[in-house]
């Protein structure tokens, strides 16, 4: 090589060197401020309980501060979109549930790209969600639902925590899957949600066996069904769905975790790793388990794939509703 080549080469690599530089060291700081973790849904709902889990964990392994910030609105894009376009330097992050997987398919338009504007650090938990009433309401099983419901067609109503929500689709897929028809009432997250069901403002709800469960418990709702294919161990007297008439049906939970696109792939690594060792633990497992949702903490690769699996899912589940939101 010429020595005028062999020092153009010198010097790109050097370049090379010197940008990168920065990016590693940032990497191996962090985390050298407060984190923020994005809830997009209202305070009191499940992944808002889980995410704040997942604060406590990452805060006291790290020795960091992990700040919760609930950013409801919009069925999950208003917290989705500020941690879409936050700097990749892994000071924000995002928690989100199914919703990050339906809306890409109910929402007309979507202010990013589901797919590329994210990094996808973990997924966080599985769970399956309880169908409730309020107890003033004359129901104790699925079939004396779809008995009354059927006398009093479109005058139930069941509430979510918004519309193209999973709780939102599950009471859909029910009404479609049993030929009922009810009304459907969306709050703000699921804490709005859950106050009106005990408070007899709607009649039914779907939630997250974490927030409804022990209020089931408590006898302040009546729960009714489980939407997975198996029963919820903290509440094994109430059957499945599926097991109470209508055959087929299962609709599951998860919660995730993300970063922006172009985040070094050093801190998404060091963020699954503590997640992992934080949900794994035999204490956090414990009380995860109880509140119905399974620790998963799976790697980047595996959820990236799981979402994209998602997202074809639920697309064709909107699409035979035919439901689109603005």
């Amino acid at each position: 090589m010429k020595s005028r080549e062999f020092a153009v080469v010198i010097v790109a690599v050097a370049a090379a060197g010197v940008c990168s530089a920065p990016v590693f060291a940032q990497a191996q700081a962090w985390p050298a401020r407060p984190v923020r973790i994005i809830v997009p849904f209202a305070p009191g709902g499940g992944v808002d309980t889980v995410s704040r889990l997942l604060a406590q964990k990452l805060g006291e392994q790290t020795g960091a501060s992990f700040i919760v910030e609930n950013r409801p609105g919009g069925g999950g894009l208003i917290g989705a979109e500020l941690v879409a376009k936050a700097a990749p330097d892994g000071y924000v992050l995002l928690t989100s549930a199914p919703e990050f997987s339906i809306n890409p398919g109910v929402k007309s338009k979507m202010p990013f790209d589901a797919l590329k504007d994210f990094a996808f650090v973990t997924q966080l938990t599985s769970g399956q969600f309880l169908l409730a009433c309020h107890p003033s309401v004359p129901v104790r099983s699925v079939k004396d639902l779809i008995a009354l419901a059927k006398t009093k067609a479109g005058r139930l109503n069941y509430g979510s925590s918004g519309s193209g929500s999973i709780n939102h689709l599950a009471g859909e897929l029910l009404q479609s899957m049993s030929g009922i028809r009810w009304g459907h009432v969306p709050f703000k997250g699921s804490g709005p949600n859950l106050i009106a069901l005990m408070g007899g403002e709607i009649d039914f709800s779907f939630g997250s066996t974490t927030t409804l469960a022990e209020q089931a418990r408590l006898g302040r709702v009546r729960g009714i069904a489980v939407t997975g294919t198996s029963r919820f161990a903290e509440l094994p007297s109430i059957p499945t769905i599926a097991e109470s008439g209508v055959p087929g049906y299962n609709v599951t939970g998860w919660y995730g975790l993300y970063a922006p696109a172009g985040t070094p792939p050093e801190i998404v690594r060091k963020l699954q790793t503590e997640a992992a060792r934080g949900f794994n633990s035999p204490e956090m497992r414990e009380r995860l388990v109880k509140a119905g949702n399974d620790p998963v903490v799976s790697t980047p690769e595996a959820f990236d794939a799981f979402v994209r699996v998602e997202i074809a899912k639920w697309g064709k589940v909107v699409k035979g509703a035919g439901l689109t939101l603005e």
